[in-house]
């Protein structure tokens, strides 16, 4: 038996995701699928559109044999730790033969000799990446010019560097790139696939006529009060009226607003300067910030916030950090380097059942059903992160803040 391994969001799970699901399985020709979902805050910063259980339940309807769950440590993190946490857990089930992973290349000889190239973080590429940082370029422009550069200046000669700038760009491909350097930094033997992305690209709005869009229009189609019906499975549409009609969903980052402010005005600079990514002085600019805000939105302070260096997805984050209270030291890159530590499952149908027994002798780190029954900070993390995220349900029940403590698996 053969089994690939999908890193996913399904943040709602559409049609261009069942595409990939199925390509991922004729690609690999694996018997068996296990998906690393992100949890209920996600790597853009917002909270997911539904709850964890929810998207869940959709991996298990396309066909996804077994659900885990990527710790929110690593899934609010830049693409490389996003990458690292996912593809770890992955390696630790000792029961994963490949991974396929969504690119706008479509081709893995485009990424894999990048991969390897910067696999070493050379004292070249860490000296330009530095330098473009100091110019004032945000983390992901500065990292994909550098890595370009110093890819085109190899020994070897690889070709123009606007042209490879233009390939890491692409989200997509950039996060691809990361898996597979994931893969080498892990001794993994993980056979790396990657399936063309297709229709919509990750900002485009809805197209008529097409049966895929990307999950940022689908959200805020939702938020909005329409339907995405036309780019959605059934069963998925029909999770995301359930939810909805429970008042859990469709979340966003706005629903924080209130705990956020209380957050940010009752914290001094120097505490603030301990959250994960509170940067550069960051926390200064934002103490300035908010007594000007009126009312105080969270998409009026992301604006007065951002600028060329802190794009919206890198404050996103940090505002969900701030949040969470998650501090610099927890979330260090020390610490991060060690992987999550442990694998915890959120569903599985039938076929799972199988994929779990074998894990009993061949997963590196503890296999988590319960997590009453398992201690560990990450997991403590995650459990905080699943009570915080539920309050904003319209009228958050016992059951919804202590889901995790409360409910088994989702099963099929």
């Amino acid at each position: 038996m053969t089994t690939v391994g999908i890193i996913a969001e399904y943040n709602p799970l559409h049609n261009g995701h069942v595409h990939h699901f199925n390509e991922a399985k004729r690609l690999t020709g694996a018997d068996t699928s296990i998906v690393v979902m992100s949890g209920p805050f996600t790597q853009r910063g917002e909270p997911a559109a539904v709850s964890k259980q929810a998207r869940t339940e959709m991996a298990l309807h396309m066909g996804a044999d077994l659900v885990l769950e990527l710790p929110v440590g690593y899934a609010l993190q830049p693409a490389e730790w996003f990458a690292f946490g996912a593809v770890a857990l992955l390696e630790a089930t000792g029961v994963v033969d490949s991974l396929c992973f969504g690119s706008e290349a479509g081709r893995l000889s485009d990424l894999l000799g990048l991969a390897e190239f910067l696999a070493d973080e050379s004292s070249e590429l860490q000296e330009e990446l530095r330098r473009r940082l100091a110019l004032g370029a945000s983390f992901p422009a500065a990292f994909s010019a550098a890595a370009a550069a110093v890819w085109s200046q190899a020994p070897a000669g690889h070709g123009s560097p606007l042209e490879a700038e233009a390939l890491l760009r692409q989200p997509n491909n950039s996060l691809g790139l990361h898996y597979l350097i994931a893969l080498r930094r892990l001794g993994s033997a993980i056979r790396p696939f990657t399936v063309p992305r297709t229709g919509a690209g990750f900002h485009d709005p809805l197209q008529r006529g097409s049966s895929i869009a990307s999950a940022t229009a689908i959200r805020r189609l939702l938020l909005e009060g329409g339907s995405p019906a036309a780019y959605m499975p059934e069963y998925s549409m029909s999770i995301l009226k359930r939810e909805h009609a429970a008042g859990r969903g469709p979340i966003s980052l706005e629903d924080y607003r209130s705990q956020l402010r209380h957050i940010l005005i009752t914290r001094t600079a120097e505490e603030l300067r301990e959250l994960q990514d509170m940067n550069e002085g960051l926390e200064n600019r934002l103490l300035k910030v908010l007594p000007q805000l009126d009312p105080f939105t969270v998409s009026g302070l992301l604006d007065a916030l951002k600028s060329k260096r802190y794009t919206h997805t890198r404050l996103q984050r940090l505002l969900v950090h701030a949040l969470l209270n998650h501090s610099k030291a927890e979330l260090a890159p020390s610490v991060l380097a060690g992987g999550p530590g442990y694998i915890r499952v959120l569903g599985f149908r039938e076929s799972g059942r199988t994929l779990l027994k074998k894990m009993k002798q061949t997963a590196a780190w503890p296999v988590v059903l319960s997590p009453a029954q398992f201690t560990h900070p990450g997991l403590e993390r995650d459990l905080r992160a699943a009570a915080a995220y539920a309050g904003a349900f319209n009228e958050p029940r016992r059951a919804d803040l202590y889901a995790d403590y409360l409910k088994p698996p989702v099963m099929l």
